[in-house]
């Protein structure tokens, strides 16, 4: 690779990190919003909130790159317009497929990340996401002790908080025990928190007193403490994760149990999915492939490069759409699969056939001079007339 290609490679994949890295981030922002109850209801830190939110973004990045590496190319290219560098290294004897190459190797590179993301990061974060939501939903400390209200644990088990404050910390605490016949407990505490280990899930109350009333006794005894451990393990429910179809590894798709209750009931989902991770790392090429089309010709810098972008972003935005259209196809229609591989390569193929024959995509003389023609008359209409 020349010192030209590596200023060609290394500027696109810059491009291509910032674009990817802002995309990301503004549409995680979305998502996370969506879990803030985890903080707010259910008492959870801002690690755990973090944690959780941040797993979905290699599903993000799966979807985001090609939309990144066109993106990308399209900036390299105009910089590159812009400087006459494309004018310049085309009289230097550089030929459109000369030129593309580090625009390739760069793509080369986002195809392969985008395929390890599809074959096992995205599917690992989702899962990740499936246990960690299972442990919430399980744990009763986070969801059946809700600020204000008497929770009915047991029959004979009764436990009301009254306010639930950021880090887990639990205040105004009163435990109404009755489960052992013989005596009663009731108990008042100030604050308390929950502490889970290898024993269990324990609840830490702190500033409080006990009073306890035994059967044939008249007077309760009380009992202040500093610190008191209420064991909370036994009302934990553990849940089997059944794992869905996007948590699926790559070869998971590929060869299915056939006792898997999901894949007997949904076969036709399990073959669109598998589809759309074999595509995945394709679309990087048909992106770029189509970018540079539009975009990779010499032009000079009088020449409007915007009918060329918009036409970029038009037929890029048309593939993806049609793809998509194809997936939903898929689960009913094998058929459908096969119309989409052969979108993308015919995508790639006119693309490398327009970069081979130098051909510049430009609009038609006509419908340029009727644009003009349209925007004179509608100065003429806002000019106003001459003052005597």
């Amino acid at each position: 690779m020349g010192s030209i290609d590596r200023y060609i490679f290394r500027t696109t994949l810059a491009s291509f990190a910032v674009v990817l890295v802002s995309l990301t981030g503004v549409i995680w922002i979305t998502q996370a919003l969506r879990g803030i109850d985890l903080m707010t209801s259910q008492g959870q830190t801002i690690l755990t909130f973090l944690g959780i939110t941040s797993l979905v973004i290699p599903a993000l990045v799966l979807i985001i790159s090609p939309i990144a590496l066109m993106i990308a190319v399209s900036h390299t290219l105009n910089k590159l317009a812009t400087d006459s560098e494309i004018i310049v290294m085309n009289a230097a004897g550089f030929s459109p497929v000369r030129l593309f190459r580090p625009f390739l190797f760069a793509t080369l590179v986002v195809a392969l990340m985008v395929a390890f993301i599809a074959a096992y990061l995205a599917p690992e974060g989702l899962r990740r996401i499936k246990q960690w939501d299972a442990e919430i939903t399980a744990d009763v400390l986070t969801n059946v002790l809700q600020p204000g209200r008497f929770a009915q644990l047991d029959q004979n088990l009764t436990i009301r908080i009254r306010e639930r404050l950021p880090g887990g910390l639990l205040k105004g605490i009163f435990i109404d025990d009755r489960r052992d016949p013989k005596e009663r407990v009731s108990i008042v505490a100030d604050h308390g928190t929950v502490v889970k280990n290898q024993d269990g899930s324990f609840l830490i109350l702190e500033d409080g007193n006990l009073e306890r009333f035994e059967v044939g006794k008249r007077d309760p005894a009380l009992v202040a403490f500093g610190r008191y451990g209420f064991d909370m393990s036994k009302f934990n429910q553990s849940h089997d994760v059944t794992l869905g179809i996007r948590e699926r590894y790559l070869w998971e798709l590929m060869s299915p149990q056939e006792s898997d209750p999901i894949y007997k009931q949904l076969p036709g989902q399990f073959r669109a999915e598998l589809h759309d991770r074999f595509m995945s790392p394709i679309y990087p090429f048909a992106f770029a492939a189509l970018t540079f089309a539009f975009l990779g010709a010499p032009r000079t810098t009088r020449q409007s490069r915007n009918f060329s972008i918009g036409g970029s972003i038009l037929a890029v935005f048309g593939l993806r759409m049609a793809g998509f259209a194809c997936s939903v196809l898929t689960v009913k229609s094998p058929t459908a699969a096969l119309v989409q591989y052969l979108m993308l390569f015919a995508a790639i193929g006119i693309s490398f056939w327009i970069i081979l024959a130098g051909v510049v995509i430009e609009p038609p003389a006509g419908l340029i001079e009727a644009l003009n023609r349209s925007n004179e008359r509608i100065l003429r209409l806002f000019r106003r007339p001459a003052v005597a």
